[in-house]
């Protein structure tokens, strides 16, 4: 495990790289195959902690999974082929896995629990047990349900329309997937904003009907899912920070390839966009269920925007890259209504601000979000962390290509959960 490493500045960044698969799929991949009849092929998976974490549970459930670098095939014999864990089902630091898994077996005729590392037992799960509950789960859990561990007893449920008090697609996902176990009554779930639908369309994948409209899902209970081959698009959360990257780094021209961009996932390059970045979008032609596309993007003057409302759930988990990428515009860039920045891995405000004030960055904290200035000469000679958090220590990572003297960041192996080959990246394009 890689603890800390030594960071320096770059002349430029330079070449073509393929990004890793995207860890929203791989999850759906895994757990819709393991509920499917028959036998699911998944390409292009992302290897990384948290996937690793979702394929062990299932296979803890008796699902016969194969994970080679090539492919991973999961042998699924439908949601009554899942059995009762003999062992607790860990999902080490995935937020994810313990949503999407708890709708899952919610529904099942057996009693499981879930606990995961420290970073996922300050999460709050309330949000997904309290909805499960209505629909006639048995939860128990650390201060009534709000954090692992947690101890579900599935069994039959019952359809409720839920109007979520956030945009998540973690919550969305796991009342839908409760609701498929429901008696052919139709479950709904209604947000204030629309998050991402990988779900919905991965259902669709596995032969599921869902129903939509602007701002709600619904399915109707009692439908199987049916085997498919999946490929997993390159994560574009992962492409953020090298889109990012090329847009600051002086003298930069990077091209990423098979990046999916899911619309509800495009927040940074909306954001990227209005900032006046110099990218270019090359679409595939329309792949399976998930568009993608090849993306350059190349050193850019940027200006300051506000970013808030709707945009917001495009791009929670970019926040970070992007809060970097404001220290490099001219003017002020305001992001608000992010206060679900401070129930991820980190308080990513706290963290954000913290980290990057430390490298010489005009930046503040605001009770939803965070104000930044520039553009700031970043300097180094300072140690920063990633506090256990991936997003952040690549947004560190990322930050040292352009200070003065080098930074010395802690905690650098958490960003294997959800980019492996990060540095490898960084390497092969730095000249």
């Amino acid at each position: 495990m890689l603890n800390k490493k030594v960071l320096s500045k770059v002349n430029k960044l330079e070449g073509t790289i393929e990004i890793p698969g995207d860890k929203s799929i791989s999850h759906r991949a895994v757990m819709f195959g393991s509920i499917a009849k028959g036998k699911t092929e998944i390409r292009n998976f992302l290897m990384g902690a948290d996937c690793l974490s979702t394929v062990s549970c299932f296979k803890k459930m008796g699902v016969e999974i194969e994970v080679s670098k090539e492919v991973v095939t999961v042998k699924g014999n439908g949601y009554e082929g899942l059995k009762e864990p003999k062992d607790i089902l860990d999902v080490g630091n995935s937020g994810t896995t313990t949503r999407l898994m708890m709708g899952i077996v919610a529904g099942a005729p057996f009693h499981s629990c879930i606990i995961g590392d420290e970073s996922i037992a300050k999460r709050p799960m309330s949000r997904v047990t309290n909805p499960l509950r209505m629909m006639g789960a048995t939860i128990d859990g650390r201060d009534n349900g709000e954090y692992t561990p947690l101890s579900i007893r599935g069994g039959q449920l019952t359809s409720i329309e839920y109007h979520s008090p956030v945009a998540s697609a973690q919550v969305k996902s796991a009342i839908l997937l409760a609701g498929l176990r429901t008696a052919n009554e139709e479950t709904r779930v209604i947000e204030p904003h629309k998050s991402r639908d990988h779900t919905e369309r991965m259902l669709r994948a596995f032969g599921v009907e869902v129903n939509e409209d602007e701002l709600s899902a619904s399915v109707v209970g009692g439908q199987s899912l049916k085997a498919t081959n999946i490929f997993v698009p390159g994560d574009i959360s992962s492409a953020a920070f090298f889109l990012v990257a090329g847009a600051i780094v002086p003298n930069s021209r990077i091209i990423l390839k098979n990046v999916g961009i899911n619309p509800t996932r495009t927040g940074i390059l909306d954001v990227l966009n209005k900032m006046g970045a110099s990218i270019e979008i090359d679409q595939h032609e329309e792949s399976e269920f998930e568009p993608l596309a090849d993306i350059t993007i190349q050193t850019s003057e940027l200006k300051g925007i506000t970013i808030e409302g709707d945009l917001i759930p495009k791009l929670i988990d970019e926040i970070p890259i992007i809060a970097l990428l404001a220290t490099q515009a001219e003017g002020e860039t305001i992001i608000k209504d992010a206060s679900e920045l401070k129930v991820k891995e980190t308080n990513r405000i706290d963290t954000v601000v913290s980290e990057l004030s430390k490298l010489g960055a005009t930046i503040k904290g605001t009770d939803d979000g965070m104000v930044i200035t520039g553009k700031t000469k970043l300097t180094g000679n300072a140690s920063v962390s990633s506090f256990g958090d991936h997003r952040i220590g690549m947004m560190l990572a990322i930050a040292a290509c352009l200070t003065d003297e080098s930074i010395e960041l802690q905690d650098a192996s958490a960003i294997d959960v959800s980019y492996p080959n990060f540095f490898e990246h960084l390497s092969l394009l730095s000249k």
